[in-house]
């Protein structure tokens, strides 16, 4: 709970600083209008990850694991899906798997894991959740190192793997974030799937920082790998289309992805954080091929000309202007990179100006996302921060191995302040923080935060609004469309003011967010209009739509308002 002293401050602060009576309100209320709260324990989440390490300083051992919500038994409240690793072979000391845990729709839930056919080891990286077979249940994607896998979901709470059946069976990897979506808009969702680096336990490279000590490597020491693109047949299976997309590229070091519609013509396109290579835009030619153009976008190297170490990426409209911005989370003292646009199709880095950049200089961002964490209409950022390597300390005398992860407040004018050390609920604790997702697993109108750790515990964080402001909230199911509707766009209209969403998967870091689709809407009690423009082309508009709602919208069908969220 925040107290009303907290307030004060927020007022003090504000004026000791100077700022304009709008900053003031919006810095004031960010005080006082949510808090956060730990409730891992009490919803019965138990789980920690297990990155294997044992003294060999394997390098997949730093980049810990995701996590997702998702909705996989279809009863309208969201599920949680935590990925783990497992111990190296040779080094047995525990088994390790990935844990389901279904939503007891009273803020409590069970583990499913081994009655759902999940009990199975795997060393896990990221997940992505997605009907890739259209029969309404949400299948997973695990990528792994080695062999990832793909389950279907039965319909019936089981998983089956249908990893070789599906085509998937062959492809071994450093495999890392992954997402489906549907590139060539045929209504079947595709699957892309990024690579780090060509590593593998038996060629693994010394690495020393004295010469005698083995060291964890830099991706320096490791030739890169191409991301894989598979295009959904129809029929259960997919084929391997990476070569013949254009998305071929072995120089490639990547760790996250995020779909986008760049340049506003209706197709796909991915935007690929890389780690010490230039990051990758892939425009959608929509014959089936996809070309780079990161460098002319602005989003493949620093202002200063250089790759620096992405990590994660997300994709959001944070200033309400119908163009998409970018965030990018990199490596101590390059920055979490914020970008806008500029000119059509080019952006600009405004991460200093924001204000995110200097308060993310001593820190190493993996997961982030753009989400509205107080419901007043603008998109926030979160990130979630820790090192890679324990002995940081030894090395730099500003950064820790666990380090706060971050919760950047939308201020508006494109400026943001950190106000993760007063959310509450041990938020602002250090830890080696990696996956990041948000879903409304309450389904009280806000948005809760899930968050990973290396070799450590996940912690669900409910979020807790005070003031009370209104949301609405689309649920979208495809017809013509991926029955996902992975791809729609969502617009809402109210006062002269608009805001824009994207039904998708993938983004932050190796995880995966809910796909119901929430607007905060402040005290406003109402939406004058919204207007979906569905992957398979068709555009809808609907009127006078009520906050305080949740809204199932059929493609042809129309919209249908639930009580309550």
């Amino acid at each position: 709970m925040i107290r009303r002293d907290f307030l004060l401050g927020a007022c003090a602060a504000g004026f000791a600083a100077g700022l304009p009576s709008s900053s003031l309100q919006k810095e004031s209320s960010a005080g006082l209008t949510f808090g956060f709260s730990d409730v891992t324990a009490a919803a019965g989440i138990q789980f920690r990850h297990n990155n294997g390490g044992y003294g060999g300083k394997f390098l997949p051992e730093t980049l810990g694991s995701g996590c997702a919500f998702l909705d996989y038994d279809s009863d309208g409240w969201q599920d949680i899906l935590l990925i783990n690793g497992m111990d190296w072979a040779g080094h047995k000391r525990q088994r390790s798997t990935l844990k389901l845990y279904r939503n007891n729709r009273n803020g409590t839930f069970t583990d499913v894991t081994r009655s759902a056919g999940l009990d199975i080891e795997m060393y896990g990286m990221g997940v992505a959740v997605g009907d890739f077979n259209n029969d309404g249940f949400e299948d997973i994607f695990v990528s792994c190192v080695g062999q990832s896998r793909l389950f279907r979901n039965s319909g019936k709470g089981t998983f089956v793997d249908v990893t070789r059946s599906s085509g998937l069976f062959g492809h071994q990897g450093f495999s890392t974030s992954a997402l489906w979506l549907d590139y060539d808009r045929d209504g079947l969702l595709d699957l892309f799937v990024c690579n780090y680096v060509r590593w593998s336990p038996e060629h693994d490279v010394f690495c020393s920082l004295d010469g005698t000590h083995k060291s964890y490597c830099t991706p320096e020491a490791y030739r890169g790998d191409t991301c894989w693109l598979f295009h959904n047949r129809g029929d259960g299976t997919f084929e391997d289309v990476t070569a013949a997309s254009g998305i071929f590229d072995t120089s490639s070091k990547s760790l996250g992805v995020a779909m986008f519609d760049y340049d506003q013509d209706g197709w796909p396109d991915l935007l690929v954080a890389n780690d010490t290579q230039p990051n990758k835009l892939y425009r959608n030619l929509k014959n089936g091929k996809f070309k780079d153009v990161a460098v002319e976008a602005g989003l493949a190297f620093s202002t200063e000309g250089k790759a620096r170490a992405g990590m994660g990426v997300d994709i959001g409209d944070f200033e309400n202007s119908g163009k998409l911005g970018v965030a990018i989370t990199n490596f101590d003292n390059e920055m979490t990179g914020l970008y806008r646009v500029s000119a059509p199709g080019v952006f600009d880095d405004i991460s200093m100006l924001s204000g995110i950049g200097s308060a993310s200089r001593n820190t190493l961002g993996f997961g982030c996302m753009f989400l509205d964490v107080d419901l007043d209409g603008l998109l926030d950022l979160t990130v979630a921060n820790g090192h890679i390597d324990e002995t940081v300390r030894n090395i730099r005398g500003n950064t820790g191995y666990a380090q706060s992860p971050q919760l950047f407040l939308n201020r508006g004018g494109g400026k943001f302040r950190d106000v993760a050390g007063e959310v509450g609920g041990g938020f602002a604790a250090p830890k080696v923080g990696r996956g990041l997702a948000y879903g409304d697993f309450d389904r009280d109108g806000d948005l809760d935060v899930l968050m990973t750790t290396n070799n450590g515990p996940a912690y669900l964080y409910r979020n807790d609004q005070i003031s009370h402001p209104r949301s609405i909230r689309f649920q979208l199911q495809g017809v013509k469309s991926n029955r996902d509707a992975i791809g729609a766009v969502v617009r809402i209209f109210y006062d002269g003011q608009s805001q824009i969403r994207m039904v998708r998967g993938g983004s932050s870091y190796l995880s995966q967010s809910e796909l119901p689709l929430t607007f905060g809407l402040g005290p406003r009690d109402k939406i004058d209009r919204v207007v979906i423009d569905w992957p398979s082309g068709r555009n809808e508009e609907f009127k006078d739509l009520r906050a305080d709602r949740s809204y199932k919208c059929l493609e042809t069908k129309g919209i249908e308002a639930q009580q309550g969220f």
